[in-house]
């Protein structure tokens, strides 16, 4: 889709004032042209609590290689990074330099004129090392806005101790989940699943299951209220409903990690993210306890999403300069080779999967075929609002609100509204 006028014209207006009145940067970076960067780069981190103290150090190593750079480290919830991001850049006051950005958030950003692009800078540093399926969420409308950091999609978390109590094996279908939810329950007292019923990423796994799909980009065509749908909240519906799974519609992040902690369920749709947080919990004092397999499969196949997080620098910093190098510092095989090792993140590098750490990590080793293996999304401006309908939809069917076959046909008005050029 394309930018609009006004749109266009806030990327020029952005351009003009990218020295005078961007970021929080308080100097621009080697203006004397001695060589040596210097002032200010504020950096909004969106990692989770498990995961911020290790991008916290990370970010100010940066500091050693370029004594003359200040690097400003804030931590921001992932759930208030978007709003918070384009409120700042839009206003074009407190907006930082660098931002972690999800990978759906690039395209979106970009088309509205808030990211510099890096083609041509120092932040894309030795781009063919880069995984190719990492390299299409950095990319619109053939300029590149943002570096791969980390990739991921979504496994099941197991509790070993649980399904072996049970006599049950790990679910390589929805209806395995629900087959072994009585002797989870009678045996151990676990419920089987944990559902996220507040978040339409974890819808996917369940619509790529029916063969289903978001929308079709290529073809510009709305699939979202497509019969491949109705199915998929039909089994999300079951899964509650038989008992075999508990939902909530808010907090879930926090609600299903505790629950996985605990053992009070005995499975959970998770990514690399919640590894370290996972491993934190009584029942994984023995890391061992803690089993990932592929994501259980629906009545067609078995698919997630890709997932991940760029870096991406604000059109409107005023010390581009250190924020392209920042960039290419937070992106470098060095740092993907720390956070793999001291999170089980999983690089964006190839050359990073051929560390020996690396290659001994067991998470690492089992999300990279599964990544080489997940449905990459639609990589266009609206891709992260389609979520939003989803969302809404999938709570009505959840509390029986409404019924499968509604909640998809409202879905797809819904992105309709979106979507003005898809059929």
């Amino acid at each position: 889709m394309r930018r609009g006028i006004a749109a266009t014209a806030l990327v020029a207006t952005l351009s003009l004032a990218a020295t005078a009145c961007g970021g929080d940067s308080d100097d621009g970076g080697d203006k004397k042209g001695s060589g040596e960067l210097s002032g200010t780069v504020t950096f909004w981190d969106t990692s989770n609590d498990a995961e911020k103290a290790t991008y916290k150090k990370l970010a100010e190593g940066f500091e050693k290689k370029h004594p003359g750079v200040d690097v400003r480290y804030v931590n921001v919830p992932f759930g208030e990074a978007n709003a918070k991001f384009k409120n700042a850049a839009g206003g074009n006051s407190g907006a930082p330099d660098v931002m972690r950005t999800e990978v759906a958030w690039v395209a979106d950003f970009a088309n509205l004129g808030y990211l510099a692009p890096l083609d041509g800078t120092p932040a894309l540093d030795e781009v063919d090392d880069y995984l190719p399926q990492a390299v299409g969420s950095t990319e619109f409308e053939d300029k590149t806005y943002a570096a791969p950091q980390t990739i991921d999609t979504l496994g099941l978390f197991y509790n070993k101790r649980i399904l072996k109590e049970a006599g049950v094996e790990v679910p390589k279908t929805w209806e395995d989940v629900k087959d072994s939810a009585d002797a989870i329950k009678d045996r151990t007292g676990a419920t089987a699943l944990y559902l996220r019923g507040d978040d339409a990423y974890y819808f996917l796994p369940y619509l790529y299951g029916e063969g289903g799909d978001m929308v079709d980009d290529q073809a510009q065509d709305i699939k979202i209220d497509d019969p491949e749908s109705v199915k998929a909240f039909e089994t999300m519906k079951d899964l509650v409903d038989s008992g075999a799974a508990i939902t909530d519609a808010s907090d879930g992040y926090n609600n299903q990690l505790k629950a996985v902690k605990d053992g009070d369920v005995a499975m959970a749709l998770d990514g690399p993210w919640s590894i370290e947080g996972v491993l934190a919990g009584k029942e994984f004092k023995d890391k061992d306890n803690l089993g990932v397999a592929p994501v259980p499969g629906g009545s067609e196949t078995a698919g997630a999403p890709q997932g991940g997080w760029n870096l991406s620098v604000y059109a409107g910093s005023s010390n581009l300069d250190a924020s392209y190098e920042f960039v290419k510092y937070m992106s470098s095989a060095d740092v993907q080779q720390q956070t793999a090792e001291k999170l089980s993140l999983l690089p964006t590098r190839s050359s990073v999967y051929e560390v020996e750490s690396v290659k001994n990590n067991e998470m690492v080793q089992f999300f990279k075929p599964a990544v080489d293996k997940a449905v990459e999304r639609p990589w266009i401006a609206e891709g992260n609002s389609l979520f939003e309908p989803i969302k809404v939809q999938l709570n009505k069917v959840l509390t029986g609100d409404s019924s499968p076959k509604q909640a998809a046909e409202a879905t797809g008005k819904e992105y309709a509204k979106l979507l003005k050029d898809y059929k």
